[in-house]
């Protein structure tokens, strides 16, 4: 039998007027269930794709013979977050119950639902195993911050043990404190995505690897510094990109659902204070260095998006420009001041992730009316002491047992050869002058 478009039409509607109203009552709830829960995981997927752009950054902004060295530790690190996170770390963000005040839990090794397997009960919005993964690539990337202010010079071995400890119980431990319903989460402090617990807790740590690593060679020469410069700008561009790319994930996914207002506004946060970062990074360079610097812009596009991180969802448009426009300024200022201190961090990690991701946090205190500043600040400082510490212990430690930095032969000779006989570019002879 053929039917007419007219009878095409109008089949849905009697078939929807067929169905008792508790039952299409349930069908609408699935169906919203089903959208809210894959928009969780394409938001998962463009969080790992960050995963590249922070490889190819890092790559751009520092010297071809330790282009290997830099890969491996990027491809790494997704692995050690993910495993470390499946073992101990999403019991202990989310641990369920605390103990010491809300200091402190722990739900058990592993990961695993009920002994039905039932995952759609987990959460309105999305089920047990996609919280898992969309949270296990959050806890990559603050291994990720630390690799490019410690690159060129550290032991790989080190790095990554160094990296397995800190994403495996120091991220998930102090990112409980809020997102996992502890104690800063009782008083009030808000973090939407990620610009204290993400960032500066990467932040912190990079602060204190560079401090104990030193300087690579020939970067301060008596009270001169020597611009060591990156060996594919393109290829940092690319990273940017990425970065930006993926920071729809990584910020609209954290809406936790596929709200559509919600969503539509944190990506017009996020796009115009990276936007606003690049001009006001741009400017500042030009006036003080009396010449654009394209380094500069690109990290002033990752600044303006760390400092909308913690806020997306609270503050205005308008008001996220003015976050952003600060986070660029901010950036090129801490660049220099870290320089000037000879806190040699070749792609400006500490800059972007720390400076950016402490001023993005105290911003939510500013200019969201919902939110104390003073929450704010004591959030900040209970992460930086807690990192700063945690960080020193680990780093610390492995600098009195394995070690933390390559001999300086291995450092001039380069990381590929050095610690892994292999060369990014073998059809090139590479002099190397420093």
């Amino acid at each position: 039998m053929q039917l007419s478009r007219k009878s095409l039409f109008i089949l849905p509607l009697l078939l929807a007027a067929a169905v008792p109203a508790p039952a299409a009552a349930q069908t609408a709830a699935d169906a919203i269930f089903t959208v809210n829960n894959t928009w969780m995981l394409v938001a998962t997927l463009l969080v790992f794709i960050m995963h590249l752009g922070f490889s190819t950054l890092e790559i751009g902004l520092t010297r071809s013979k330790n282009t290997v060295n830099i890969l491996f530790k990027n491809v790494s690190i997704i692995a050690i977050g993910l495993l470390t996170y499946a073992i101990v770390g999403f019991n202990l963000m989310y641990p369920g119950e605390f103990s010491l005040g809300g200091l402190f839990g722990f739900a058990g090794f592993g990961v695993g639902t009920d002994a039905a397997g039932l995952t759609a009960e987990y959460s309105e919005g999305y089920t047990y195993w996609t919280d898992f993964i969309f949270q296990g690539m959050f806890a990559a990337t603050a291994a990720t911050i630390v690799s490019g202010a410690v690159a060129e010079r550290i032991k790989l071995a080190s790095f990554l043990l160094f990296a397995t400890l800190y994403v495996g119980l120091v991220y998930p431990f102090v990112g409980s404190w809020k997102w996992g319903g502890g104690w800063l989460d009782e008083m009030g402090f808000y973090d939407f995505a990620g610009s204290t617990l993400v960032h500066s807790v990467g932040g912190w740590a990079a602060l204190v690897g560079v401090f104990l690593l030193g300087p690579r060679l020939g970067k301060y020469i008596k009270d001169e510094i020597h611009p060591i410069p990156g060996h594919n700008i393109p290829l940092a561009a690319i990273g940017m990109f990425l970065l930006w790319f993926g920071w729809f994930g990584f910020n609209g996914g954290s809406v936790l659902s596929a709200d559509p207002g919600l969503v539509s506004l944190v990506f017009v946060t996020t796009c115009l204070a990276a936007s606003a970062g690049i001009i006001s990074a741009m400017l500042t360079t030009w006036t003080v260095h009396k010449r654009p610097d394209i380094s500069m812009v690109l990290n002033g596009a990752l600044a303006g998006l760390v400092g909308i991180t913690a806020g997306a969802d609270v503050v205005s448009v308008m008001d996220s420009v003015l976050i952003g426009g600060v986070a660029g300024v901010l950036v090129v200022f801490s660049v220099m001041f870290f320089d000037r201190i000879k806190m040699d961090d070749p792609v400006g990690a500490i800059s972007v992730h720390l400076t950016c991701g402490v001023w993005g946090t105290l911003a939510v205190g500013i200019f969201s009316a919902d939110h104390s500043f003073v929450t704010q600040l004591i959030g900040v400082l209970a992460y930086g002491a807690t990192c700063l510490v945690a960080a020193g212990i680990i780093f610390g430690t492995i600098k009195a047992t394995l070690g933390l930095r390559v001999s300086e032969m291995d450092e001039r000779r380069g990381l590929d050869l050095a610690e892994h006989n292999m060369e990014a570019y073998p059809d090139y002879q590479i002099m190397v002058t420093r």
